[in-house]
């Protein structure tokens, strides 16, 4: 026992870190209790695309682990992968459900996202690409993909629905599911708010056990073997993703994968003290490499992107500073193979409540856009709103980048803007011209 916490301290250098093997465990189980639910949610959306909610299942815990697993014994960080939240959303009801096209060549696309995420982290390009894009478009990114959760768990849990006159009104609030998706949403905030770890999942089990309890859904079990991932496995159609259609698809898979990955790298390693003394992420290479392998080897099991979670930043605010943190994580998410049954109990309004919260926590970039300057804030608004409105992240960036390049143009302000911003705009006019 005491040669094996020696060999742990030694290869993730905890000493070094200032922390130990138990604060390591804790942070870890506090990063998977704030994420957990993702191997409930994630299937519960690409499953209506018409991929095997089983076989997703078990992609989602498997690409999370293969994730973390490689963030935690190369990159040597506390940080946890998994299928990104309005990733899984855009895959689902704006490429195949919008679209009109198959998963199979929706997770291509997601694929070569990953092949194209890989050769940007090795030849040092993506620090060109995220420096060339101005802050405010990636705060407005952010906000505009929780929002566009927002709507998508609004409409999930019935607050929200269609009307012929309004395009939206509110949903009927005497139906019971609505009502306890409402409530689901008040019990995690408050346990966020009071800090109580795993706080999310367990808004989604208490709505789920209510739900049961009144009828209003079934219990499927606990615990079963693992199922098979086969109906998912290798389907992807890299042909149908290279189509000119799928180009811009392809395009929005990296584009959001790189900045919310890098964001939140920075962000996570900046609250635990990991950065250099001039600002940097060391191994930051490596940590890429664990995000485009995951994303890759998540598309081939059948699942949407992978990327780094800012919940992680939960385990690193109560001692988490190595590999070993991600590292339990890793082993939390493969045992999690074997409750596949509970995952489908939960009900579409048990998981609309944690899809609510995350919006809450992605809109916050807004805060952080320059208000004063209105050729700033007015793009910034623009790519935010477009994405819930039009229904389509991707619409979205088209937007804030086309309006960014026009209206600085129009006011002079030609020194702002960068060649690359330039180039970005130029792509989603032809694309929103000739392939939407």
């Amino acid at each position: 026992m005491r040669e094996n916490k020696m060999l742990l301290e030694s290869f993730f250098k905890l000493k070094e870190h200032g922390t130990d093997v138990r604060t390591e465990v804790i942070a870890g189980f506090t990063t998977f209790l704030t994420m957990a639910y993702i191997v409930i949610v994630n299937p519960a959306i690409l499953s209506l695309t018409g991929m095997d909610f089983n076989a997703v299942f078990v992609a989602t815990c498997l690409a999370a682990a293969l994730g973390t697993g490689i963030m935690a014994l190369v990159a040597n960080y506390p940080i946890a992968l998994a299928p990104g939240m309005g990733l899984n959303a855009y895959f689902t009801f704006t490429v195949v459900q919008g679209m009109g096209v198959p998963w199979q060549a929706a997770l291509g696309a997601v694929f070569i996202s990953g092949i194209v995420f890989l050769a940007v982290s090795l030849f040092k390009v993506r620090e060109a690409i995220v420096n060339a894009i101005p802050q405010s478009l990636k705060f407005a990114i952010s906000a505009g993909v929780g929002l566009f959760l927002a709507i998508i768990a609004l409409k999930n849990a019935g607050v929200v629905a269609d009307h012929p006159a309004t395009l939206v009104t509110l949903g009927n609030l005497h139906d019971p599911k609505v009502l306890l998706a409402i409530l689901g949403f008040f019990i995690i905030v408050a346990l966020e708010y009071r800090r109580v770890p795993g706080s999310i999942i367990i808004g989604i089990l208490a709505v789920t056990v209510l739900s049961v309890t009144l009828g209003l859904s079934n219990f499927e079990g606990l615990f079963a073997p693992v199922p098979s991932m086969a109906p998912t496995f290798m389907q992807m159609d890299l042909e149908g993703a290279l189509s000119a259609g799928l180009l811009g698809v392809i395009f929005v898979f990296f584009f959001v994968d790189l900045f919310d990955t890098t964001g939140t790298l920075v962000g996570v390693s900046h609250r635990a003290g990991l950065l250099d003394k001039d600002g940097k992420l060391p191994r930051l290479k490596r940590a890429l490499m664990a995000d485009s392998i995951a994303i890759t080897a998540g598309a081939a099991m059948g699942t949407s992107s992978t990327t780094a979670y800012i919940e992680s930043a939960a385990g690193t605010a109560v001692g988490g500073r190595t590999g070993l943190t991600a590292l339990v994580v890793a082993i939390l998410f493969l045992a999690c193979l074997w409750i596949s049954p509970l995952a489908k109990t939960v009900p579409a309004y048990a998981t609309a409540p944690a899809l609510c919260y995350v919006a809450v926590l992605m809109t916050r970039g807004l805060a952080e856009i320059d208000w004063d300057d209105l050729t700033e804030s007015a793009p910034a608004v623009m790519t935010a709103v477009a994405m819930p409105f039009t229904f389509s992240i991707a619409d979205g960036i088209a937007f804030g980048f086309i309006s960014y390049a026009v209206i600085k143009i129009l006011a002079g302000r030609f020194a702002d803007l960068k060649p690359a911003v330039l180039v970005i705009a130029g792509l989603w006019v032809v694309k929103l011209a000739f392939f939407h």
